[in-house]
């Protein structure tokens, strides 16, 4: 391009800047809308991370097979009539007639009953047991409230939005966000957060009346609420037994995790032992990681056998296990093949725990004492997980026949 173009060029362009232009008013501001939040999605269950066949034949043993018959019939009733999370929807009438009056176990699990694989099938596996703890009837300086359900702990659907990212956006609309059931109190006709850890701790819920005793131990107290259920025993040797009434509505936080990221614990004490040795030997530390943990648990007097499940029925030891009933139905048969053989075999899904979420986590109940103590307190196994469901349920879930209609992942 020559010289001459170029400057005719750049005096066409300061001429055309220098005529005036009409006076046009800017178009209207158009207000921005907040988008529609999207619907929230179901939760996860067994069929939406699929169920596959697994193996034709497991190696159940005849004591294994022997407590899972006990485990299962007593959970027939509650499993024929509970309302099934994980989108199973499994038949299980035939089996639980049959167990009535099966007398050989392990044929019973042989030949009523198909292994099946949800997900990966990749199992976690730790336990839990059944605590007693010192306490006392009347409160004692250094003792600690244990408490049972207050009655303004109420349970309500409220709007969960999503968080407002942009500042020029109005925020959402309650009545357009997706309802999530939530725990809390009412406070002047608003529904609130009910009292964390840290406030029931510093006496939110004193002189209502609402202690069953006194723990001597708050260290003990924290580890019975992880556990659910246990017995107080008296400075006169009665004993009461204690189970989960219910909880506050703030998510569980697990201290051991937090203790090990900030490298408080050593070697060989990631143990719930070890955990509760460094509380000990830190009480002012201790308290407050302790507390970092919102979540609080009610108990309730058990009279009966015991400790119940979430089934409301009592958990057997060595032969119950806590799972997610998102992907286990509760009532169901288990299998588990983890690289800690103490926890290998069969068990029985009886209850629930608010650390145990997603396919093939389970928590294995050992029962009371100091052996129970000692495996449930040291256990993180991993390994495989099988459920076993009535025969014909793999069939129909391949075919689309879940109870709702919905297609079964491959």
């Amino acid at each position: 391009m020559t010289a001459r173009r170029w400057a005719a060029i750049a005096a066409l362009a300061f001429i055309t800047a220098c005529v005036p232009k009409p006076s046009v008013a800017p178009p209207p501001a158009v207000p921005r809308q907040a988008p529609t939040p999207a619907p929230a999605p179901p939760p996860a269950d067994a069929i939406s991370v699929g169920v596959r066949p697994g193996p034709a034949a497991l190696p159940i043993t005849d004591e294994q097979a022997a407590r899972a018959l006990a485990a299962f019939r007593i959970s027939c009733p509650s499993l024929l009539r509970r309302s099934d999370q994980s989108g199973i929807a499994a038949d299980w009438r035939p089996a639980c007639d049959r167990a009535r009056t099966e007398t050989d176990a392990r044929q019973f699990f042989a030949t009523a009953f198909e292994a099946a694989e949800v997900g990966n099938g990749n199992a976690m596996v730790t336990g839990y047991y059944e605590p007693e703890i010192a306490a006392s009837r009347e409160p004692l300086p250094g003792y600690v409230p244990i408490y049972r359900l207050p009655g303004d702990l109420v349970e309500q659907q409220v709007p969960v939005c999503p968080p407002q990212l942009d500042p020029l956006l109005p925020p959402p609309d309650p009545a357009t966000c997706p309802l999530k059931k939530q725990r809390g109190r009412l406070v002047d006709g608003q529904f609130v957060p009910y009292f964390d850890r840290t406030e029931i701790d510093n006496g939110a819920l004193a002189g209502r009346g609402l202690e069953i005793a006194w723990a001597a131990d708050p260290v003990a107290l924290f580890f019975l609420e992880i556990q659910g259920s246990g017995r107080l025993r008296f400075p006169d040797g009665t004993v009461m037994r204690v189970g989960y009434a219910g909880q506050n509505g703030w998510p569980y936080t697990g201290i051991g995790a937090l203790m090990k990221q900030r490298g408080l614990l050593g070697p060989g004490q990631t143990s719930m032992q070890g955990i509760v040795a460094w509380l000990h030997e830190h009480p002012d530390e201790g308290k407050a990681i302790m507390q970092e943990n919102r979540s609080y648990v009610f108990f309730r007097e058990l009279t009966g056998p015991g400790p119940l499940g979430a089934l409301g029925v009592p958990v057997t030891p060595r032969g119950s296990v806590a799972a997610d009933p998102h992907f286990t139905p509760l009532g169901a048969p288990v299998f588990l093949d983890v690289d800690n053989p103490e926890a290998d075999g069969l068990w029985v899904a009886q209850d629930t725990g608010g650390a145990i979420r997603g396919p093939n986590r389970f928590d294995t109940f050992w029962g009371p004492g100091d052996e129970a103590a000692r495996i449930a307190g040291g256990l993180l196994a991993r390994g495989r997980a099988w459920l076993l469901l009535p025969l014909g349920t793999l069939d129909r879930l391949a075919q689309g026949g879940t109870r709702e209609g919905a297609p079964v992942k491959p």
